[in-house]
């Protein structure tokens, strides 16, 4: 059965940090592309980063170049998101999923994607 489960989320103090996983099972990433997202009520899911786990290319929505990295381990079939510099606004639930179709990252439309995971809260509050 084909899984992706997102862990790591929490509250955290503006400025702090988090390093989300998303673990698969089910299938091995090293062949894929997988995007992290996030939404928060009443809005749209926004893409945040990608990561082509086959050569390790990445992509960054604007609003968090520079604060967030992307990294995989293939061996642990894991993709991680870590966040430094955490703004309020970066408060949301944050899913990842895998890219159909392309093993390069290629923009950030949700539909493009499948098998999300259930997603990880995080909440950055003072």
């Amino acid at each position: 059965q084909v899984q992706l489960v997102e862990s790591g989320g929490g509250l955290v103090q503006p400025g702090g940090s988090l390093r989300l996983s998303c673990a698969a099972s089910g299938f091995s990433l090293g062949y894929f592309a997988i995007g992290w997202f996030r939404q928060v009520p009443g809005k749209e899911r926004e893409g945040v980063s990608c990561i082509s786990t086959r050569d390790g290319t990445t992509d960054y929505a604007d609003a968090v170049k520079g604060r967030f990295t992307v990294s995989r381990d293939n061996a642990k079939n894991t993709v991680y998101l870590q966040m430094n510099s955490l703004e309020p606004e970066d408060t949301a639930v944050y899913y990842c999923a895998v890219l159909r179709s392309k093993y390069y990252c290629s923009g950030f439309v949700p539909d493009d994607y499948s098998y999300w995971g259930q997603g990880t809260q995080v909440t950055v509050s003072s």
